[in-house]
């Protein structure tokens, strides 16, 4: 099993006043050329948006884009007529493909919005834009991973589908227990990421926002420590 450790206050971050985002990979003017992405998952932005605040209309190519709120409601707009709010419990997925533009905006006059944005590289270039979001049943992530987004071909219970074979989880976990992570394929790796709380992987310790990439392993044992809240993403490789 090969690892690679990235404490969350090694993360990129930019403050621009309304917005303060966090990078775990290069992104926009954060630049590390040991940090371009880990497998075909290219960003993975935490960000914070403050009340009536939001990022104006803005293109996007050949690239699978997954929405995942914290806190707060962020409203969506783009070019194919689709304007959702987004909240807490939902997902968000779109095939940018042959290109599409949108816009994303906190419509709270007193409330921040905080969401993870993800870029995973897709399988297939060119592809037709497609837009999904979607409400899941919070208590099915308790104690377990509840699978959110898989590929297209390989539609996991009620997960969003995205065009390339990664699998993206999230659970919630109660401390002093053991979890056997199974990959779904033993080429792929594992980034995981810890919302809240504390966990150990091979003798590693990670608290908030703490990450951990993990690959040439079929399964991932994750040791919980206290109450924790953990995302992860498969991605192959290559």
């Amino acid at each position: 099993m090969k690892t690679i450790y990235h404490k969350g206050n090694t993360r990129g971050k930019a403050d621009h006043g309304w917005l303060k985002s966090y990078h775990s990979f290069s992104f926009a003017n954060y630049y590390d050329p040991e940090r371009m992405g880990f497998g075909q998952l290219r960003v993975l932005n935490d960000d914070i948006v403050k009340p009536k605040m939001g990022f104006g209309t803005h293109p996007h190519q050949n690239m699978e884009i997954i929405s995942i709120p914290l806190s707060g409601a962020l409203t969506h707009k783009d070019s194919m007529d689709n304007k959702r709010a987004i909240t807490v419990g939902e997902v968000q997925v779109m095939s940018a493909g042959t290109g599409l533009q949108h816009s994303e905006f906190n419509d709270s006059k007193t409330d921040e919005v905080n969401f993870l944005q993800l870029w995973i590289q897709p399988e297939e270039i060119g592809v037709t834009p497609r837009y999904e979001q979607k409400h899941f049943d919070l208590e099915k992530r308790e104690n377990q991973f509840q699978t959110i987004v898989a590929p297209k071909d390989k539609i996991v219970d009620e997960a969003l589908w995205i065009h390339q074979q990664a699998y993206i989880s999230i659970g919630n976990f109660d401390p002093s227990q053991t979890i056997d992570f199974k990959l779904n394929d033993h080429t792929h790796g594992v980034y995981v990421f810890v919302l809240e709380g504390t966990i150990t992987i091979g003798g590693e310790t990670l608290t908030t926002k703490d990450a951990l990439g993990i690959w040439d392993t079929e399964s991932v044992e994750i040791e919980v420590k206290e109450t924790s809240k953990i995302l992860v993403i498969e991605v192959p490789m290559k």
